[in-house]
């Protein structure tokens, strides 16, 4: 679809005159409401102003974009006027107005079409150009040779330069100031002479893609959006956040300021300044994407985790028994939050996850029927593990579709994701969770749970110690959510031991570590031993990522410390048969979800113990050397710091 079939003769207006912002939107929509491109002049007017509402549409350069998406749109179209004296539009004095008008449901076509147009804009000499012409004839042929002239030059080159840029752009609407944020950022970095590469967040879904090695490589990132972000993959970068407009008007100082910007840790403190691997790299792995599509359904679903696993422990607060209607501690207010966070938090979190790994599979095509077959499984009893499957199959079975569907005509377009995405792909992601996935997955579930329901000796030993020492083992990482997930699993199952050796595992690497440096001060630097104090804080609420620079720092002797440490508190927990009703909460949960709370803290106290004494034993004394190199390290990094603001 070409922006030279969206706007037309009849839908240009070179003569706008009118008084404000209200006189040239109700102009130009009035150009297409004769034109036949919309249905409802008032809604259309009102659409539009809702869109501008949000955020102003001038972009500067006497330019002015007003859009929206409406349902009262017939057929994608584009309005052009000009007033050469300028009208003021509220945020500046526009010449150069364009009303682009989508339908509600948009094909990606029409949308890549309308956000070309904000890119050509960018150009100096086009608008000069549209100054220029005598009749609308004259415009339609301007855009015209833009466009075939722009199509051989329309990718934008992989970034390889030793200094480079990389960023995203995002609009509410995702139509018009995106696109020209990118292309104005781009420009910026030719006049410069720095690479630049964006990546586009818009109506269509993700285009232009940043690499991990792209990212990997960049001196900084600027993102450019009017929404939030998702800045998981830049952690360890300079990062530049502001808005559309800004990298619509301020796009060189942006480029120029970008590796002066403050760097970017993520909610752990951790930064990714780490070494990759050669090869084929990660990126490009098999492992890595199913990686990086389970974090993705993880990272959504834990905020159901943590409120409906508090709640619940709240619930206990007035008995175990507590929503029980036939006990004798039945509390009605006990039963509604035992009722909110088992039911209603742990019922989303499964079609939650699975929505998600369809959708970093897919994009937002995948979100339902991933979410929908994620919620088959959880009523066909294939629980946790049917969920993942679900997600994988969602996402993957819309990819297909998207390749199979994109050969319809463009008239049929805007029903891709409306209708034959999520209609096609719920169903056959439901078959396939029904009829192959539920019944032998469901067997395998019930005939788990039955052997931990009925587990005792070594055998609970044993999983008590495998459980715990997985969760730490890799500090946050793949191992630890797997782990995670399956407690959690157990725990929607009625089994409730291994959540509770999940958990002691959980928080003993923190507070051993607290511990060590308490008790083994020679072995540890000035800022060390400060670190250990919050290490305390962090174990006690159940963060395991609180030992994250102690192993940073010494993991030869930290990690397997913490496996150790870790192993040994699961372990005796599940001998003691301990059992934990709340899959969250640390030492908030300790006395009311815990069947046995001082026995469990003193399988914590154990565990710690025995990894305090594997460190503070093993690591070496801190000499006076040492401890000035720590401290010259500290400064220096203060001092780095405090040059970026």
């Amino acid at each position: 679809m070409k922006i030279s079939e969206l706007l037309t003769v009849d839908t240009i207006n070179l003569n706008l005159q009118g008084n404000g912002k209200d006189d040239v939107i109700r102009g130009l929509a009035k150009k297409l409401y004769d034109a036949g491109k919309v249905d409802d002049f008032q809604a259309f007017v009102k659409d539009v102003w809702d869109r501008e509402n949000e955020i102003s549409t001038a972009v500067g350069n006497g330019i002015a974009i007003p859009h929206a998406k409406s349902s009262h749109v017939n057929n994608a179209a584009i309005a052009f006027g000009r007033a050469l004296p300028g009208i003021d539009y509220g945020d500046d004095n526009c010449q150069l107005v364009f009303l682009i008008a989508a339908g509600e449901h948009a094909s990606d076509e029409h949308l890549k079409a309308l956000s070309k147009l904000s890119g050509f804009l960018m150009d100096d000499i086009f608008r000069a150009n549209l100054i220029l012409t005598r009749t609308p004839e004259d415009v339609e042929k301007l855009i015209a040779e833009k466009e075939n002239s722009d199509a051989t030059d329309s990718a934008q080159p992989q970034v390889s330069s030793k200094q480079s840029i990389v960023g995203i752009t995002a609009c509410t609407a995702g139509i018009a100031h995106t696109y020209m944020a990118a292309q104005a950022l781009t420009d910026a970095g030719a006049k410069l002479h720095i690479p630049v590469k964006i990546e586009t967040q818009g109506s269509s879904g993700t285009e232009n893609e940043l690499t991990d090695e792209e990212i990997r490589n960049a001196t900084a990132v600027v993102i450019a959006a009017d929404r939030t972000i998702d800045l998981s993959r830049f952690n360890g970068k300079h990062v530049l956040q502001t808005s559309t407009k800004m990298g619509i008007n301020e796009a060189e100082k942006l480029v120029e300021t970008a590796p002066q910007a403050v760097i970017y840790h993520d909610a752990n403190g951790n930064s990714s300044n780490k070494k990759h691997n050669d090869g084929k790299g990660q990126a490009k792995s098999i492992g890595f994407g199913i990686y990086k599509h389970l974090m993705n359904g993880v990272s959504f679903m834990l905020p159901f985790v943590v409120a409906g696993g508090i709640l619940m422990a709240i619930s206990f607060m007035f008995g175990t028994q507590s929503s029980n209607t036939a006990s004798s501690q039945y509390n009605s207010f006990a039963a509604f939050l035992n009722m909110v966070g088992s039911k209603a938090a742990f019922g989303l979190m499964v079609p939650i996850f699975a929505g998600y790994v369809a959708y970093s599979i897919a994009d937002r095509p995948g979100l339902a029927p991933g979410a929908i077959g994620g919620m088959l499984a959880y009523t066909g009893g294939s629980g946790f593990l049917g969920d993942v499957v679900a997600g994988f199959v969602a996402g993957y079975v819309v990819v297909v579709l998207k390749k199979i569907l994109i050969k319809l005509p463009n008239s049929l377009q805007g029903l891709n994701p409306v209708l034959l995405y999520p209609v096609i792909g719920t169903f056959l992601t439901a078959t396939v969770i029904h009829y192959l996935i539920n019944t032998p997955v469901g067997s395998f579930n019930k005939a788990l749970t039955a052997w931990l329901q009925h587990m005792s000796g070594a055998n609970a030993v044993l999983i008590g110690f495998i459980l715990a020492a997985l969760l730490v083992s890799d500090m946050g990482g793949p191992l630890n959510k797997i782990t995670y997930a399956f407690g959690i699993q157990m725990l929607t199952a009625g089994v409730y031991a291994p959540m509770a050796a999940i958990m002691c595992g959980g928080m003993i690497p923190p507070i051993a570590l607290g511990l060590a440096t308490t008790f083994f001060k020679n072995k540890f630097t000035t800022q060390e031993r400060e670190t250990g104090k919050v290490a305390y804080v962090l174990g006690a609420c159940f963060i395991t990522e609180g030992v994250i620079p102690f192993a940073g720092a010494d993991p030869l002797r930290v990690i397997p410390g913490n496996i150790i440490g870790a192993g040994v508190g699961g372990a005796l927990s599940m001998l003691f048969g301990i059992t934990l009703q709340a899959p969250h909460g640390g030492i908030f949960v300790i006395p009311i979800a815990i069947n046995h709370p001082l026995l469990y803290v003193l399988c914590i106290l154990a565990g710690a113990i025995v990894e305090c004494l594997i460190v503070g034993l093993t690591k070496k004394t801190v000499t006076i050397d040492d401890m000035t190199k720590a401290e010259n390290t500290d400064q220096t990094e203060k001092s780095e710091v405090a040059s970026i603001f």
